[in-house]
């Protein structure tokens, strides 16, 4: 039975790329940002369209499923920002009603199109808000069937300790994310992931591979990674370089910050600052650098051989960090392809018994 699906807030593509090794066309991404539009259309079989979410109409998306499509899929992540833990206990005046918005206009695509799956994925801390309560109330009203947990990215192959809520709803009838396809003696770790990419030193780039790039580090900063164990903290280092922070009462609860990942384990959760040795636990185990671009896509499960750059391209750490941390992980992605490919071939083969 052909089924496609659409990815709203498509970013360069986690998500579709992650369906798309499922075994489920994607036949279009949207999203606001044009920049993510090379990586999306060069490595996915998809168009990228560039619009707001909330000027997308219900029958613009119904025009790009194909006309013969039995099941169509809505999926997607809208921008996660204003639900993070920063933002709740930070940014309470009027920013999350502007941002949440973009929920409601998913919300209300999902109504008004009626795909028979509608799959999404976030922070944690959405499950909390009235928003997503909402969201749910307006899948329920329209006979969805909702499944939603917070996942253990480990849990499913992908070698980060990232933490997601995944929710799915269908017309067809109970639907779930498949089990778990990995044990804590399993997991996929920093070294299954990056342990044979070719060395750098801070300040280099891969001449093959440009992404493959680690940030500069100053003097000090040296200093500091040639102190730092894996997995341990800035308590490691000589106290001429701790910082002023680190001493007061509240630096002590952020041992993390400058500190070296652990080979044989997965990585922290890959952020939109990855690449920066003082933005978390983005220390290489073993090299005196952060990490580079490619290592956190990698990480975040994107293939070795994902194009984020056109040749002529100048490499923007910041522009590229962002678009990278704010991907839906693939594989991920691909566990939620797997999840709904088998719902659908479970509901339509009872009914083609049935029919027989």
């Amino acid at each position: 039975m052909p089924y496609a699906a659409i990815d709203l807030f498509c970013g360069v593509g986690g998500l579709t790329k992650g369906l798309e090794q499922a075994g489920i066309n994607v036949v279009a991404g949207i999203d606001f940002e044009p920049s993510c539009q090379y990586a999306y259309e060069e490595n996915n079989n998809s168009v990228f369209i560039q619009k707001d979410i909330t000027d997308v109409t219900p029958s613009e998306l119904q025009a790009l499923y194909p006309a013969n499509v039995d099941i169509r899929i809505l999926a997607g992540c809208a921008p996660c920002q204003p639900f993070s833990k920063y933002t709740q206990r930070y940014r309470k005046d009027g920013y999350k009603d502007e941002k949440w918005r973009l929920l409601y206009s998913f919300g209300k695509l999902a109504k008004e199109v009626c795909p028979a799956i509608v799959a999404m994925e976030n922070v944690p801390e959405l499950e909390k808000t009235h928003v997503f309560k909402d969201f749910i109330d307006k899948l329920e009203d329209c006979g969805y069937h909702i499944f939603h947990k917070t996942v253990y990215c480990p849990d499913y192959g992908v070698p980060q300790s990232r933490k997601r809520l995944v929710l799915l709803a269908s017309l067809l009838g109970d639907i779930s994310l498949i089990p778990p396809t990995h044990t804590p003696e399993t997991y996929v770790t920093v070294r299954d992931a990056i342990g044979d990419l070719p060395p750098l030193i801070a300040g280099s780039a891969d001449p093959n591979d440009l992404l493959h790039s680690a940030t500069a580090l100053s003097d000090k900063n040296l200093k500091r990674i040639r102190q730092s164990v894996p997995g341990g903290t800035w308590r490691d280092w000589d106290k001429e370089l701790q910082l002023v922070c680190h001493k007061k009462s509240t630096g002590k609860t952020y041992p993390s910050v400058y500190g070296r990942m652990l080979w044989d384990a997965p990585s922290p959760t890959i952020t939109t600052q990855f690449y920066g040795y003082g933005n978390g636990r983005f220390g290489h185990p073993e090299q005196d650098r952060a990490l580079s671009l490619r290592e956190g896509a990698i990480l975040q499960s994107f293939p070795r051989d994902y194009k984020f750059l056109r040749s002529t391209d100048i490499l923007n750490k910041h522009k590229l960090g962002v678009q990278i941390g704010n991907a839906v992980p693939v594989r991920l992605g691909e566990v939620i392809g797997i999840s709904i490919i088998e719902h659908i071939r479970r509901y339509t083969d009872g009914k083609e018994k049935n029919n027989d």
